[in-house]
């Protein structure tokens, strides 16, 4: 009975042996594997940091982003593409989405002609004066008539109170359908107009030329300019349409959200108390 104990306790001993050896071995391969790992990985980093401070291959380019170099005049930051090169009146480098790049021209144009065609940097510009243009008789148009008052009705034409509204959003929905269509024939009679010219002048087109004012159009004031003066208006209208579509998107919005025109809105603001109408009176009353 004892030898048959002595047995199973030294054949124990050497199972235990034999997994420590082994624990030992795994172990030790675990630890050769996490080491030859890391020594990879620090030589990676290595390479990496090395590549960064490379000299650059010199190649051709097929973006236009890698040529965005020029910092714009609009901002002190940020980068412009090469088309927005001072060329055009009011160009200040501002096109971070980079429309100036793409081929508006040619677009769904169909009075696109190849080879006989405004750039489509001036495409682009034709459309900014357009709706610039447009933009400053809304502005216009919302501030006038509360302002200066309405134009006076007719019984037999949509009633004596047809003019009569001072809100625009109001007002469009009471005029007679015949207003609404003589503006809008108005309005078409001039575009039509413009497609005219924009065919006939071809790559020699005066961008924004509907045929009034400029040269060799209908000019009633008999303006003359010089180049340098000519140049000056082209700014200062740009800058005009440009303050003009901020200010119309703003008043649509005032008026939509208050219901009422923007004078009769900041009326009051300006509107002096009574207590300040009485001479050598400078406090509320009450005090």
């Amino acid at each position: 009975m004892l030898s048959f104990r002595l047995i199973k306790a030294a054949q124990e001993d050497s199972i235990s042996s034999q997994f420590d050896s082994k624990s030992r071995i795994s172990l030790d391969s675990n630890n050769t594997n996490s080491i030859v790992i890391m020594k990879v990985a620090a030589l990676s980093l290595l390479f990496g940091s090395a590549a960064a401070f490379a000299p650059a291959t010199k190649g051709p380019t097929s973006t236009s982003l890698n040529e965005w170099s020029k910092s714009p005049r609009a901002l002190p930051f940020g980068s412009a593409p090469p088309t927005l090169d001072g060329s055009l009146p009011g160009d200040a480098g501002f096109d971070p989405i980079g429309f100036s790049t793409a081929p508006f021209a040619s677009f769904n144009n169909p009075i696109y002609q190849e080879g006989n065609f405004m750039t489509d940097l001036e495409w682009l510009r034709e459309a900014e004066l357009t709706h610039g243009r447009i933009a400053q008789l809304a502005v216009v148009g919302f501030i006038w008539p509360a302002l200066f008052g309405t134009f006076p009705g007719n019984e037999n034409f949509g009633g004596a109170d047809a003019y009569s509204y001072t809100n625009p959003l109001e007002a469009i929905t009471k005029v007679p359908e015949l207003a609404i269509y003589q503006i809008v024939g108005g309005m078409a009679w001039v575009e039509f107009q413009r497609v005219i010219r924009i065919k006939e002048q071809g790559k020699n087109r005066v961008v924004g030329d509907i045929g009034i004012g400029y040269p060799g159009g209908w000019n009633p004031f008999n303006l003359n300019y010089s180049p340098e003066e000519y140049a000056d208006k082209q700014l200062q209208e740009i800058k005009h349409c440009r303050l003009a579509m901020i200010a119309a998107f703003g008043l649509i919005c005032q008026n939509y959200n208050s219901g009422t025109d923007v004078v009769s809105q900041l009326a009051p603001a300006f509107a002096a108390p009574e207590y300040a109408a009485k001479a050598g009176y400078f406090l509320p009353q009450g005090i």
